[in-house]
């Protein structure tokens, strides 16, 4: 099955954060965007799973 492809909007909804923070991540390059049509940006729910576990890992570290 190919990997589904989430709008920014999705994604935002999905980790309940602004469409704006979405952005910022992937300017920041802690998102992998990927473009489709030339123009419109999608995020593949692989890298959206990658996001979250880093992002689970480092929370855990922060704890500490």
């Amino acid at each position: 099955m190919a990997d589904e492809l989430l709008t920014i909007d999705e994604v935002a909804a999905e980790l309940k954060l602004h469409p704006d923070t979405i952005r910022r991540y992937i300017r920041e390059r802690k998102l992998k965007p990927t473009r489709v049509g030339g123009t419109a940006i999608r995020i593949r729910r692989s890298e959206l799973n990658r996001f979250i576990s880093e992002g689970e890992e480092g929370s855990e570290d922060k704890r500490d």
